[in-house]
Parts: structure tokens; C-alpha cells; sequence
């Protein structure tokens, strides 16, 4: 049977062939370490949870809720902006609540895409960035992801070779899958870029508060005139450690924030009330909380690097967010991406995310997620170091294999 149109512009799930292999060995008794998914394993802020337990008590709170998000927890989302970046918004017109930044991204490009709609994108970037356009009819020109001196030239070439005209430019910074960060220079070169061409900038900053120095990352909308052209999106997944609850916002330019709500409105009723409650007050808190996780993520990465790294395998040391973007250990990388991840958990029952699955520069590396405790990764170390002991003989019998394919 002939699959649906938007169904054939989707490329196989890569990660899913990684996590059948998982679940398979899971089920015959392995103890597999999984740091593939990006799904964080420290427990939701007693707090939070507490204050979502007495709103819920309140039959009042359990009828529809609003698509935008409670006055209130839009207020507080202004709040945290204004402490955060010095940035000022409007909690009527420049703020919507979605469910998570991922269905944000998605009802964003539902909103704004024509059919043939050229976007511009990283590559290798977190999948959503690119499939929310591709399944909303628009087309991908992937960009790099590294926000060096090398950006504006390949913006500018972007603009002078797509027909048509980019609509829109996203932005992920700190990350998801490589962790760089962007300075507010760079920001202020891509704004005036973007007014200069009328393009839309989507930048996704759900990790702006997992970073492990002295500089926190900014966001777009701190530059002048950035409001003009962009919305930007956060999560309270990571930040909070409340990736079930799916909560998140996209703030910024008006007319666009307007078109996201209306789309939204018709799709759903919002998150249930009593979380959007408990999510207004993890905002407006003290932020111990996310101080407490942002060191959770350092020493974990710090243990990962060290580790890894005396097991033979170089793992850079992530600046932020909760992933290392490490690359395949040489003797492996002729096999890409989605084999090695595959054998990781064969023969070192480690699971990984495959480079290959956020876009095809991404195949000479794979993603470390850091959320498993610091016994957990010194063990995963010692099964890759075990692994890695027997590359001579394990290639001998994969690379046959991969060149018949």
C-alpha cells in the first residue's frame, strides 16, 4: 500500500533501529547503559511537584484550559525574561505557552509555511528543526552549525541561490546535538542580516540555562531590533527536569506570536491548568533549582570526558546543555554513524545517539546524553574501553558488510 504524501517525505526514524536493538537486548537480560535519548533522569523539583498536588485538589482546574497559557504563567515567563536578558515583553501579545518546544516548533512552521517555502537550517541540528518544515510542505538548505566567522558568508550565499527567497532562518544555541554556544555579536550580525532580507528567525533556546562557565548564554531577542523579526522558543524540560509535563513558550514578534496562536488554537486547549501553575511558580522561584541541576549536568560531564577519555575514546568537553557531540574513535568511523552505535550496544550494551539521525554531517560523530549517574557512565566507560580492545577484530567483520550495503 502507497504511503501517505507527508508520510514519504520522512526519512526512517534512525534512532528507533538503536532503540530495537536496546529493547531487544534489555529483554534477554542485558543491563544497558542508555545515553541516547535526551530524556533527563533527575527528579521534577519537590516544589513544583508540591504545587501541582494542590492545584489539582481544585475540581475548577480540571475543565479545558487555555491554548496561550494561563495569564499568569505568561506573566511569569515575562518575569524570567526580564531577570534572565533584560528583555522586555508583553505577556498578551509577545508570549504563547506550548507543550514543549518541540510541538512549538512544529504548530510555528504549520503557521507560517507555504508550500515550497525555502528554510534555513542547521545541519547537523535537533530533527524537529528540519521536519516541522518538511511535513508543513517547505524545503530545507541546510546551514552549518557552527556560529564562526564563516556564518554570514554562507547566509548571504543561502540568499543569493534559493528560489525562492528563504522565509525563515532557525538558531539553536547552546546546541542539540553539538553544544556550541553563540555570542551576542554573532546575534547582532544575524539580526541585521535578517532585516536586511526579510527573513523570519526562529531561534530554539531550550538550553540556555545548562551551561557550565561564567557566561551565560544570551538570547537573540537581547539584540535592538530583534523583536522585529524573531520568536524564540524554550522548555522547562531540561531546565526544570520536567520533560513528562510538556511545558514550554515561544516569545517575541507580535504578528507572528498572533499566527502561532491561532493555529494552536485550533489544535488544542492548552497544557491541564494545574501544571501551567506549577510551571508559573518554578519561574518565578528563587533558582536554586536549576542551579542545582546545571551542576548535576557539569559533574556528569566532567566524569564522562575523564572516563572516556582513559578508556580511549576523546569525548570534547561540552560548554553547555546536557550532550557531548563526540567524535566516532577513528578506527570505526569508515562505518558511520549508525553501525557504530549499533555495535556500542551489541558488544559494550552502551546506547548512543547516532550522528547521522540530526543530518547527514553529523555521521562522523554520535551524542552522549548525560543522564545516567556518575557510577553508571564510569561503567559505560570501562564496557567501551573493553570494546574498543577488540576493534581490529570486530572490523574485520563489519567493514565486508557495510560495503555490500
Amino acid at each position: 500500500m502507497e504511503e501517505f504524501h507527508k508520510v514519504r517525505r520522512l526519512p526512517p526514524y534512525v534512532f528507533e533501529q538503536v532503540n530495537r536493538l536496546k529493547a531487544s537486548a534489555r529483554s534477554e537480560g542485558a543491563d544497558i547503559i542508555d545515553l541516547g535519548m535526551g530524556n533527563p533522569d533527575l527528579p521534577t523539583p519537590q516544589a513544583i511537584v508540591d504545587k501541582l498536588c494542590d492545584v489539582v485538589r481544585d475540581p475548577r482546574t480540571h475543565r479545558y484550559s487555555s491554548s496561550r497559557g494561563i495569564p499568569g504563567l505568561r506573566r511569569a515567563q515575562a518575569a524570567y525574561y526580564a531577570r534572565r536578558f533584560g528583555v522586555k515583553l508583553d505577556p498578551e501579545t509577545q508570549i504563547v505557552a506550548t507543550l514543549g518546544s518541540k510541538e512549538g516548533f512544529a504548530n510555528m512552521a504549520q503557521a507560517i509555511t507555504a508550500p515550497g517555502d525555502v528554510v534555513l537550517c542547521p545541519n547537523p541540528t535537533y530533527p524537529i528543526h528540519a521536519f516541522g518544515f518538511i511535513m508543513s510542505g517547505g524545503v530545507i538548505r541546510s546551514m552549518q552549525a557552527e556560529p564562526d566567522d564563516a556564518f554570514i558568508p554562507a547566509l548571504e550565499r543561502a540568499v543569493r541561490h534559493s528560489i525562492p527567497k528563504p522565509l525563515a532562518l532557525i538558531l539553536n544555541y547552546p546546541s542539540n546535538p553539538t553544544a556550541c554556544i553563540a555570542s551576542l555579536d554573532f546575534y547582532k550580525d544575524i539580526v541585521a542580516f535578517a532585516r536586511k532580507n526579510d527573513t523570519i528567525i526562529l531561534s530554539d533556546l531550550a538550553y540556555a540555562e545548562i551551561y557550565f562557565d561564567d557566561n551565560p548564554p544570551p538570547s537573540v531577542l537581547q539584540v535592538p531590533g530583534a523583536m522585529d523579526v524573531t520568536v524564540e522558543f524554550t522548555s522547562m524540560s531540561k531546565t526544570f527536569s520536567m520533560p513528562g509535563w510538556r511545558m514550554g513558550f515561544a516569545v517575541g514578534n507580535e504578528r507572528l506570536i498572533a499566527a502561532l496562536s491561532r493555529v494552536k488554537s485550533y489544535l488544542d486547549y492548552g497544557a491541564f491548568t494545574p501544571i501551567q501553575v506549577a510551571a508559573a511558580a518554578a519561574l518565578n522561584s528563587d533558582g536554586a533549582e536549576i542551579e542545582e541541576v546545571r551542576s548535576t549536568y557539569q559533574r556528569r560531564r566532567d566524569v564522562l570526558v575523564e572516563s572516556f577519555g582513559r578508556a580511549g575514546w576523546h569525548v570534547p568537553p561540552p560548554p553547555a546543555t546536557m550532550f557531548a557531540w563526540a567524535p566516532i574513535p577513528e578506527p570505526f568511523r569508515p562505518i558511520g554513524s549508525l553501525q557504530f552505535s549499533k555495535l556500542l550496544v551489541e558488544k559494550a550494551e552502551v546506547a548512543v545517539a547516532p550522528g547521522i539521525g540530526f543530518g547527514e554531517h553529523g555521521d562522523d560523530y554520535v551524542r552522549i546524553a548525560l543522564v545516567e549517574n556518575e557510577h553508571r557512565i564510569r561503567q559505560a566507560a570501562r564496557s567501551i574501553k573493553r570494546f574498543l580492545l577488540t576493534a581490529p577484530e570486530t572490523l574485520d567483520n563489519v567493514l565486508p558488510l557495510t560495503a555490500q550495503r
